[in-house]
């Protein structure tokens, strides 16, 4: 009976350090992911920008004389 409760006691201490390394592992990836939908945004912003500035009248390229 004593042996099966330390054996229950070891396996509880090494459950909760996976659980630990576990919660570690989820926090790292849901900041990753909070950078990167804030990375996505900014590009949104940026490429919509960059349409609108080059589809305003007046900012058509000419063409160099030299052609």
């Amino acid at each position: 009976m004593n042996d099966d409760i330390i054996d229950l006691q070891t396996k509880l201490s090494f459950q909760d350090g996976l659980l630990e390394q576990l919660n570690q592992v989820v926090t790292d990836q849901q900041q990753q992911i909070s950078r990167l939908e804030l990375a996505i945004e900014t590009l949104k912003v940026q490429v919509n920008t960059m349409q609108t500035a080059t589809q305003e009248p007046g900012q058509q390229h000419e063409i160099p004389p030299h052609y």
